[in-house]
């Protein structure tokens, strides 16, 4: 059995088939209010291969000029991002062991050729609130490490209504994506893998 770095919880299978499909069309909403985009990546303006949108008052966006941040509306449209589904406010309740409901889900949308390299989620003001990620469609092969970026790291597969999460000694885990294995579920019609990370980003007052 495969021992994960302290404070990281993988969770297999925790969100059953009827709500992972009713939180597919949770998320179709969210997309159509805010349409998916390829980020890039600071100082290089280099694309991303994953496609990405948010979701609650504060929304992760990365670009060539301004680098890493939050902000509250689409870089895109200007509009402000939707909420974050019912489900997912009370998923963060059941497993974040955190008072304080989330601020940003940030919504990654893989293909069959996407990758995330090793990174820590490091711009939040605050530590304390855990990350919690969840898993839907295609399965992927997931990279978490230490926190500093050259520990011993641990690959393991999370398969759709998987929930990972990040918090105490392993909020600022290193962690990624190696790789897609495609075909491996049908919940999305077009396949490929949806991920998304549930975050705190201010202090709570």
């Amino acid at each position: 059995m495969q021992v994960l770095p302290r404070g990281v919880r993988h969770m297999p299978g925790y969100i059953g088939r009827d709500d992972q499909v009713a939180l597919v069309e949770d998320i179709r909403a969210v997309v159509q209010a805010a349409p998916l985009y390829v980020p890039t990546m600071p100082r290089t303006g280099k694309p991303m291969s994953v496609r990405m949108t948010n979701c609650g008052t504060l929304g992760w966006v990365t670009d060539k000029d301004g680098g890493y941040r939050y902000q509250a509306m689409h870089p895109q449209t200007g509009a402000p991002w939707p909420a974050i589904p019912e489900r997912l406010q009370r998923l963060w309740q059941e497993v974040s062991g955190f008072p304080h409901p989330p601020q940003a889900c940030l919504v990654n949308f893989y293909d069959a050729s996407a990758r995330m390299g090793m990174h820590q989620d490091r711009d939040e003001q605050d530590f304390d609130a855990p990350v919690v990620s969840v898993s839907l469609g295609d399965s992927c092969l997931f990279r978490v490490g230490q926190t500093a970026r050259d520990g011993q790291t641990v690959s393991f597969r999370l398969s759709s209504g998987d929930v990972v999460v990040l918090g105490g000694e392993g909020r600022l885990a290193f962690h990624g994506v190696d790789r897609i294995y495609p075909s491996t579920s049908a919940l999305l019609r077009n396949g490929g893998r949806i991920n998304l990370t549930l975050r705190r980003v201010t202090r709570p007052a």
